[in-house]
């Protein structure tokens, strides 16, 4: 990624810079390039409906807990199980990081 050519810095009361402007285009591309990014409807899903990270992350994506079932080669119980637990082995939350379609640091939250 190229550095922005057209920063803008903002300093504050105190004379020290307190916030940076970048062109939207520059600010998108950054974002887009961003791998761990969790975006603010898992957030929310995580903070304020209180939902373990690997349902807040299927219920964003839009699959079931059948589609997940199947993408782990699982029961549906048996991943209904897992999507209710918050102690996880890290090789199950790489298979299910895996059939989301994320890293392992987003659903690791």
């Amino acid at each position: 990624m190229n550095a922005p050519l057209n920063i803008q810095t903002i300093n504050g009361p105190d004379g020290n810079p307190a916030f940076v402007v970048i062109p939207y285009a520059e600010f998108v591309e950054m974002r887009a390039n961003d791998k761990d990014m969790i975006p603010d409807a898992v957030a929310r899903r995580l903070l304020v409906e209180d939902m373990t990270p690997v349902r807040a992350w299927r219920e964003h994506l839009g699959f079931t807990q059948a589609d997940m079932a199947t993408r782990l080669g699982i029961s549906q119980p048996a991943y209904a199980e897992q999507e209710k637990s918050d102690r996880l082995r890290k090789s199950t939350l790489e298979r299910i990081a895996g059939a989301l379609g994320i890293s392992l640091a987003q659903l690791d939250v």
